[in-house]
């Protein structure tokens, strides 16, 4: 597959808003395999807290991220309007940390919605980044970071 007078592979390109697993996979993948040829370091690893429910065990909640080269990256963080406020999300947020530092992570970041949850981060520790405009008018995507170097505070 070359186009006319060149030596380069061609390649289709398609837009969607359905990507399938396997898509996902082959983009990872591929992004992991180039940078473990560049710097020799193969350590991505995801990272998950859930926060089921005792009685159906079911996942309502939780956090999602990865670590990979002395970073923790906090992908998704949901818990249900019922099991906010009583420390619940502080306590995911410490053992995603705790488990973050356990693998060598040195930093942590993330990014949130200007309406969800930056009062949160910051009050945990974490401090601004920089913020991005967005839609509608007046949000904004807040980026944050937390040093892990340090052992977390006692309560």
């Amino acid at each position: 597959m070359s186009v006319p007078g060149t030596t380069r592979p061609r390649a289709d390109l398609v837009v969607t808003d359905a990507p399938a697993p396997a898509d996902f996979a082959t983009i990872s993948d591929g992004l992991d395999r180039f940078n473990v040829e560049r710097i020799g370091v193969d350590d991505r690893r995801p990272l998950a807290v859930l926060v089921r429910d005792p009685e159906t065990h079911r996942t309502v909640g939780g956090l999602t991220g990865r670590t990979s080269l002395g970073l923790f990256f906090v992908d998704l963080f949901f818990l249900p309007p019922e099991l906010r406020g009583g420390g619940l999300g502080r306590e995911v947020l410490r053992q995603a940390e705790s488990e973050a530092r356990a693998r060598g992570c040195r930093t942590a970041v993330l990014y949130t919605i200007s309406f969800q949850a930056p009062g949160f981060y910051r009050k945990e520790g974490w401090q601004l980044l920089g913020e991005v405009p967005c839609d509608p008018p007046g949000t904004s995507r807040v980026f944050m970071t937390k040093e892990l170097t340090a052992p977390p505070s006692p309560e």
